[in-house]
């Protein structure tokens, strides 16, 4: 039977299976066995430069190791006889080329700092692909905008028609959103790439280690100083479950909003077939069961911050076994938000947004009677506050006709006659038509074709310079990781 070289030394005493499987963090391993695999050959480069290992124990531990990044990590690794995959991965090498050699790759470090190391290694590729995604389903935003600009709608609060908008306007609001999450995301991603490697158990070590050194081999842009925080802090992985969770609110009320508007009672939009299911009894149903999932998806997100955040309120300096609780909960918070966004794309994509039935709809509701009220204003010098009574007190009253118009002034100030004043029906058709109402909008962000067009311009812009740094980040990562096997091939040749 293949042991754990971790506790040969101290521990004695055969575990039951199922506390083997309670400690075991093997599942959640999986996900940082390839991260454990660059931090095993940047240790022991760095053992080698600063002569603490000699070169005879270096090559067979690089050969080895990198024998697993050619071929594939080795499924022995993941045995859950082993507590994790650092042991797993260690005990494997020691049985290949013996303790002499093998038993010298732990040299200088701890479990702690190690798995530290991986899953901000792991957590920043996580974040790259999440930055990506989300470029991607701001991209199909912008492209649906950009075809709808003049397509009106209503804009709603309270669920009620409020004022007309436009579609594009619509969509911008959740490109807008999606943006911010871009760069919460981005800004976290700067604390998630320190190293923590060289902390050790958390009193970092005697060996004459440099930091710097297999920072720099692994990507990283500099180091966590502290070495006890750098053990025992999670909170780059609570601000990046924080800003999932915040991102996941914003998918949330999109595909809430998407439900609604393919209801049979709206009619907005038309969801591709291949997002939508049918029901096994009722042969008609069209239901819009990836939006449903979607939503649910965004409670998951908050429920593994929230176990997170729990997990490591109460805990002392510095490592604590409770912290490999919180790992599974990181992953599920990661994964879901990356399908949801991916699926996201895919859903507004294909979707038919039924621009005709929200035209309909635009005007519905006396939502123009905010211009109406606001010409008063600007035409006639009413005071905002009186022109806002006398057209609220016409709705009230069942109609915007100029009859009822002068008698709701009447009413609010005797001495106002909108038609002394050279009020005509001609006109207030006018300030009630929808696209009359949407034209005067033109101020920044809002709803009116021209400013629109402006946004979607200035939007594309911005989308170009994410889609840049993070080509850059990726590009830095990738050369890193290029310079540390060539640099471990040179090594062992």
């Amino acid at each position: 039977m293949r042991k754990d070289v971790v506790r040969q030394g101290r521990l004695s005493g055969t575990r039951s299976a199922e506390m083997v499987r309670f400690l075991s963090s093997m599942q959640a391993d999986r996900h940082i066995a390839r991260a454990d695999l660059l931090v095993d050959i940047a240790h022991v480069l760095m053992l080698d430069t600063q002569k603490i290992n000699e070169r005879a124990v270096t090559k067979p531990i690089i050969t080895t190791l990198l024998g697993y990044y050619d071929d594939g990590i080795p499924d022995d690794v993941f045995d859950e006889r082993f507590e994790d995959v650092h042991a797993g991965i260690e005990s494997l090498l020691i049985e290949s080329i013996g303790s002499e050699a093998g038993g010298r790759m732990h040299v200088g470090r701890s479990r702690n700092d190690e798995v530290a190391t991986c899953l901000r290694i792991r957590l920043r590729e996580d974040l790259l692909a999440q930055m990506a995604a989300l470029i991607h389903v701001r991209a199909t935003l912008l492209a649906i905008a950009e075809k709808h600009t003049t397509s009106a709608m209503p804009g709603f609060t309270h669920l009620q028609h409020a004022q007309p908008t436009t579609l594009a306007h619509h969509l911008l609001a959740y490109e807008q959103a999606f943006s911010r999450d871009f760069d919460r995301l981005l800004s976290a991603y700067t604390r998630v790439n320190r190293s923590p490697l060289g902390a050790a158990a958390f009193a970092s070590t005697g060996y004459p280690i440099d930091r710097n050194l297999t920072a720099g081999l692994l990507g990283f842009d500099g180091l966590v100083t502290n070495t006890m925080d750098a053990v025992a802090t999670r909170d780059f992985a609570l601000e990046t479950l924080a800003n999932l969770s915040i991102m996941m609110a914003n998918v949330s009320r999109l595909c809430e909003e998407l439900v609604i508007w393919s209801s049979a009672f709206v009619r907005f939009v038309t969801l591709d077939d291949a997002v939508c299911s049918t029901s096994s009894i009722m042969p008609q149903k069209k239901n819009p069961d990836i939006a449903e999932i979607m939503r649910a998806k965004s409670g998951a997100v908050f429920g593994a911050f929230s176990s997170a955040f729990v997990t490591v309120k109460g805990l002392p300096m510095s490592y604590n076994r409770d912290l490999q609780d919180l790992t599974p909960h990181l992953w599920r918070g990661v994964q879901d938000s990356h399908d949801s966004i991916v699926i996201l794309s895919d859903m507004l994509a294909g979707a038919t947004f039924e621009t005709e039935r929200m035209a309909e709809e635009a005007g519905k509701g006396n939502s123009t009677a905010t211009e109406l009220a606001d010409s008063l204003v600007r035409s006639y010098g009413l005071p905002f506050r009186t022109a806002h009574n006398i057209v609220g007190r016409a709705v009230q009253k069942g109609d915007l006709s100029l009859a009822t118009l002068e008698t709701a002034a009447q009413e609010v100030d005797t001495k106002i006659s909108l038609k002394n004043l050279g009020l005509t029906q001609k006109e207030i058709d006018r300030m009630l038509d929808v696209q009359h109402s949407l034209a005067l909008r033109t101020a920044p962000g809002g709803p009116a074709p021209a400013a629109t067009k402006k946004a979607i311009a200035l939007r594309k812009r911005q989308l170009n310079a994410d889609t840049a740094d993070v080509k850059k980040i990726q590009a830095s990562i990738n050369l890193a990781e290029k310079i540390l096997i060539t640099t471990a091939r040179r090594l062992v040749a």
